[in-house]
């Protein structure tokens, strides 16, 4: 009850801070979202619950009616998250995961660091062509069942989770964000980077984020820890096992058509209707794995915690706060272009930690096209690119990115081990984001 009550003390007095500079229903949002901050943070209450709030605050407030508040928790993007957990929870099941998990072993060294960088690895590859959502979900159960140690475990989840992220942005199709950057810029008739130059943009900022993440997250762990496989119990493959795979093979080489039908003819299912339509196909008898009573495991608290980040990011635009930051921003043109990568990259990662990379690109995207309207047309592709990039290299909190997220719901990650590697990572992912932009794109 003390960390709630000091949580609505700041909250309360931070309005009268923000009423100095916005009007009052702007000031009433960011006092909310900072108690929201706070209150993810030091866990005074449930996850879940906190997710929920916004329900209650918004309109109490004045600042969204409650129509516009509950669409956020109906975004079409929830169901891409239903699908990719029912999948989870079917590899799961059937006890597929360890048996990945030992291949995985007998691959790279058995160390603490070998395994992050396995699982970062694997992470990053599968994210920069599937969804890094469904990937997290999937590699989720592997992670778990390497190590019975509560410490290792977040660890190696958290490598999964990083890794989904910086991986996702290899590629146009590896994440949302780079969606929503293409896409806008499709709309306004703008030409954009055809998909391999963007790769070979991309690819130095992967490499070097990938080689320097597995070193911060392992902070403190001994590195050169034995894990045998022997920690993971053997288990034959079976007939289950190959229905699995095959369905999940399906998956995976429908997606990758779906994503080059995409690219080349502009003709596409929606992914998350298709991630929908796999996760109840478990539910189908001799086809799938799971009954009803399966879905108990799904984490509802995740579904809600993107419902909030949806809800905020709505509430910034009604508000006209998003513009109003983006009149603030404008004043940044005339800065020392290296000087001015450093403020976006960090203005869009600490924003991303309180909404979601989704919601915040899909915020910030057209707030930057008309600001980058004012530099020269080189320098505007790379603000846009390291704009929509930095949306992915949130590392702090659980709503900021779908990987966060998930890692999070497994109950083996605290919020508090994520903010103290995360927050490292998001400087060092700004600092070497603003350098690659500058002197390689």
């Amino acid at each position: 009850m003390r960390l709630l009550s000091l949580s609505l003390l700041v909250s309360f007095g931070s309005y009268f801070l923000f009423a100095l500079f916005f009007n009052a229903s702007q000031s009433a949002l960011l006092a909310s979202v900072l108690f929201l901050v706070i209150v993810w943070t030091n866990e005074a209450l449930p996850m879940g619950v906190v997710s929920l709030l916004p329900v209650i605050l918004f309109p109490s407030f004045g600042i969204l009616n409650i129509n516009d508040v509950s669409s956020g928790y109906a975004n079409p993007i929830i169901f891409l998250f239903l699908g990719g957990f029912m999948l989870s929870i079917a590899f799961e099941k059937t006890k597929l995961h360890s048996i990945v998990a030992r291949k995985i072993m007998h691959i790279f060294p058995q160390t603490v660091i070998g395994v992050i960088y396995a699982l970062a690895v694997t992470s990053a590859l599968l994210s920069s062509m599937l969804s890094n959502t469904t990937v997290a979900l999937m590699l989720l159960p592997v992670a778990l069942s390497l190590s019975p140690k509560k410490e290792l475990k977040a660890v190696f989840l958290l490598a999964i989770a990083y890794g989904a992220s910086i991986g996702g942005t290899l590629t146009p199709i590896g994440t949302p964000p780079n969606l929503i950057l293409f896409g806008f810029l499709e709309k306004q008739g703008e030409s954009f980077l055809p998909f391999a130059e963007w790769v070979f943009k991309l690819l130095p900022l992967v490499v070097v984020m990938l080689t320097v993440m597995p070193w911060v997250i392992a902070r403190g762990v001994d590195k050169e820890l034995h894990i045998g496989v022997d920690d993971i119990t053997p288990i034959a493959f079976n007939k289950t096992h190959k229905r699995l795979t095959q369905v999940l093979l399906s998956l995976i080489i429908i997606l990758a058509l779906n994503a080059f039908a995409k690219q080349m003819f502009d003709i596409a299912l929606d992914e998350k209707i298709l991630l929908l339509g796999f996760g109840l196909l478990m539910f189908v008898p001799k086809v799938g794995f799971l009954q009803w009573s399966d879905t108990k495991k799904i984490p509802y608290e995740i579904i809600f915690l993107f419902g909030a980040g949806f809800s905020i990011a709505a509430a910034f635009m009604q508000t006209g706060l998003a513009a109003k930051l983006a009149t603030m921003l404008l004043g940044f043109s005339t800065l020392n272009f290296f000087v001015l990568l450093i403020v976006v990259a960090t203005l869009i990662v600490f924003l991303t930690e309180v909404t979601s990379n989704t919601a915040l690109i899909s915020m910030m995207v057209p707030i930057l096209f008309k600001f980058t309207q004012l530099l020269d047309p080189h320098e505007a592709i790379i603000v846009l690119m390291l704009a929509t990039v930095s949306g992915s290299f949130a590392f702090m909190l659980p709503i900021a990115t779908p990987p966060n997220a998930i890692v999070v719901s497994s109950g083996d990650v605290q919020i508090k081990q994520m903010i103290k590697a995360g927050s490292i990572l998001n400087i060092i992912g700004i600092i070497i984001v603003a350098i690659i932009g500058y002197f390689f794109w």
